[in-house]
C-alpha cells in the first residue's frame, strides 16, 4: 500500500510503537551514556508506570524475574507477538513474513512482555548493569548521562514529507536524535537519508521492512538485518551501529544477530502512541506526563501521516529544554 508521501505505508496495519547507524566521523558512538538493561531478560506480564522521577506504579514482580536460556527468551517474544497480533490489526510483510500487531504501546499494554531494566536509584536514575559473560547483549530502554539527559528516537523513515519537517525542528532547537530507519525506506529515498546523517544525528537499523522478527528463522532475522544495514550505508553513508527490533519483539536469534553484526540493541521507555493519531494535545500530554531523567522517547516520521507527531514536537521540545531536560542520542 502507498501513501502520497512515503514509498512504504504503514498505516495500513497498526503502526509500530513497539516501533517503529553507523555514525559518520562527526556523530556520537555508543559511549558510557548507554545503558546496558541487563541483568537477564525478564519474563511475564510487566506494568511499568512512570513519574517525571522515576517508576511510579507497578513494580517488577521477583518472581517473574529470571535469566532464561535461548529456547525461553524465544518462547516469550513468540508469545507476546501472537498476544499482540491478536489485539491489533497486523499486516504481512513483503517477505510473506507472520503478520503481526505493529505497535505494543505502553509497558502495561504489554502482555508476555520480555524486559530488561536495570534498578534505578533514590533520584530516578539508571544504574548501568553489565551483561553476564557470554550472554546476548540485552536491549537499551533508557539513557544514562546524569539528571535532566533524555533521548529523542524517531522510526519508520525516512519520509520526503514528514523527515525534513523533523530536521529543521530538531536544527531550530540544536536537538540530536536518533531516526530508526527501515532500509527499504532509506533505499527509495537515499537523499532524505543522507540529509540525516549529514544534519550529525544517529542512525538506527529498523530491519529491511519492518517484519516481526519473532517468527522467524535466524538466517532470515539475519537477511533482515543485513540487508537494511548495507541499504542504509548505501543511501547515508554510515552503517548503523545500533538497531530497533519492530514491535519491541526481541527474540534470541534477532539479539544474537546483534552481538555477532556488533550492533546495540536499542528499545525505548516512553512511547506516545503517535502512530495511531490520537491528536496533538494526547501526544504532548503523555510526552511530559510520562518523561524523566534517562527516558527514550519514541516518536515517528514514517509510516503514514505524521503530521500530528510534528506538530507535538514543536510544543514538547521546547517545553522539555525549558524544564531543564538534555536531549542527547542514546
Amino acid at each position: 500500500m502507498r501513501s502520497t508521501g512515503d514509498r512504504r505505508d504503514w498505516g495500513a496495519r497498526a503502526p509500530d510503537g513497539r516501533g517503529g547507524g553507523a555514525q559518520a566521523s562527526g556523530q556520537r558512538g555508543v559511549s558510557r551514556r548507554m545503558l546496558i538493561a541487563g541483568g537477564g531478560l525478564v519474563l511475564g506480564a510487566v506494568a511499568v508506570g512512570w513519574r517525571a522521577g522515576g517508576i511510579a506504579t507497578d513494580a517488577l514482580d521477583p518472581a517473574t524475574t529470571a535469566t532464561t536460556d535461548a529456547a525461553a527468551v524465544a518462547a516469550a517474544a513468540r508469545s507476546r507477538a501472537l498476544a499482540r497480533a491478536a489485539a491489533r490489526p497486523g499486516r504481512t510483510s513483503n517477505a510473506s513474513h507472520a503478520t503481526a500487531g505493529r505497535h505494543a504501546g505502553e509497558a502495561a499494554d504489554r502482555p508476555g512482555v520480555i524486559t530488561a531494566r536495570g534498578a534505578r536509584g533514590a533520584h530516578g536514575h539508571q544504574h548501568t548493569t553489565a551483561n553476564p559473560p557470554g550472554k546476548p547483549q540485552q536491549p537499551v530502554y533508557y539513557v544514562d548521562d546524569g539528571p535532566k539527559v533524555i533521548a529523542l528516537t524517531i522510526d519508520d523513515g525516512p519520509s520526503p514529507v514528514y523527515t525534513p519537517q523533523v530536521l529543521r525542528l530538531l536544527a531550530k532547537y540544536r536537538v540530536t536524535a536518533a531516526f530508526s530507519m527501515i532500509g527499504e525506506n532509506a533505499s527509495y529515498y537515499p537523499g532524505v537519508a543522507r540529509d540525516v546523517a549529514d544534519a550529525g544525528h544517529m542512525i538506527v537499523n529498523h530491519t529491511w521492512d519492518h517484519a516481526n522478527l519473532t517468527p522467524l528463522s535466524g538466517s532470515l532475522v539475519r537477511d533482515e538485518i543485513s540487508k537494511a544495514s548495507d541499504a542504509i550505508e548505501a543511501a547515508a553513508g554510515v552503517r548503523p551501529t545500533m538497531f530497533r527490533a519492530p514491535y519491541g519483539a526481541w527474540s534470541a536469534a534477532a539479539l544474537d544477530c546483534c552481538a555477532s553484526a556488533r550492533l546495540t540493541p536499542l528499545d525505548w521507555s516512553v512511547d506516545p502512541r503517535d502512530w495511531s493519531r490520537p491528536g496533538v494535545s494526547a501526544i504532548v500530554r503523555n510526552i511530559l506526563r510520562n518523561t524523566g531523567t534517562g527516558s527514550i522517547i519514541l516518536e515517528h516520521d514514517g509510516g503514514g501521516n505524521r503530521s500530528q507527531t510534528v506538530a507535538a514536537l514543536k510544543i514538547v521540545i521546547p517545553r522539555l529544554l525549558d524544564e531543564g531536560y538534555r536531549f542527547e542520542v542514546p
